[in-house]
């Protein structure tokens, strides 16, 4: 077979996969990563959970020893978890996007739904104990893809001392009051 028609149809080969993916990148489903939740003290407080499906990633969260009320929980940069929790950084945020659901900007169609990390807030009850699932599609659990939590310095979990307000800037969480270092299962 000549060469030129053996390189067409390569080509045209190599086209229709490309068409029928989108050019985008599809998850692997049921890559399952946990983050063991621990105080500034080094104490266990409780556990976070992470299950990629095909349209992006199950979190479900048990956390103990909190005051009761709101609490911001939020994917960090960084998968490193000091006494002070500083070494986990900001935000996971990959898009260089604003802070929040509620952004102004994006009321008016600008921008992107802010930080790949930013999360719904978790409500501790008067035991301290809180319970929360929800779903995000602001990170992936695949490695490889620029929103990928498992990028080369890895990422952490952070439950923050009050909730997050949603808005523009990064609104008052105060300090950080338990971390947990995201780790593939």
């Amino acid at each position: 077979m000549p060469l030129i028609p053996v390189v067409i149809l390569l080509a045209a080969g190599l086209f229709f996969i490309a068409a029928r993916s989108g050019g985008t990148h599809q998850p692997t489903p049921d890559l399952i990563a946990e983050a063991a939740l621990e105080s500034p003290d080094g104490d266990p407080v409780g556990t976070v959970t992470f299950r990629q499906t095909n349209t992006g990633v199950l979190i479900m969260a048990e956390v103990n020893g909190l005051t009761p009320g709101g609490h911001a929980l939020i994917v960090h940069e960084v998968g490193a978890c000091a006494p002070d929790f500083s070494a986990a950084g900001d935000h996971f945020n990959p898009e260089d996007a604003e802070h929040g659901f509620i952004h102004p900007a994006w009321k008016r169609g600008e921008g992107t739904r802010g930080h790949g990390g930013d999360l719904p807030n978790i409500y501790a009850a008067s035991d301290g104990s809180a319970r929360a699932d929800f779903f995000t599609v602001g990170f992936t659990l695949d490695t490889g893809p620029r929103h990928s939590i498992f990028d080369a310095d890895g990422s952490a979990i952070i439950v923050h001392e009050k909730p997050d307000a949603y808005g523009g800037e990064e609104s008052d969480t105060g300090n950080r009051v338990a971390c947990g270092i995201i780790r593939p299962v």
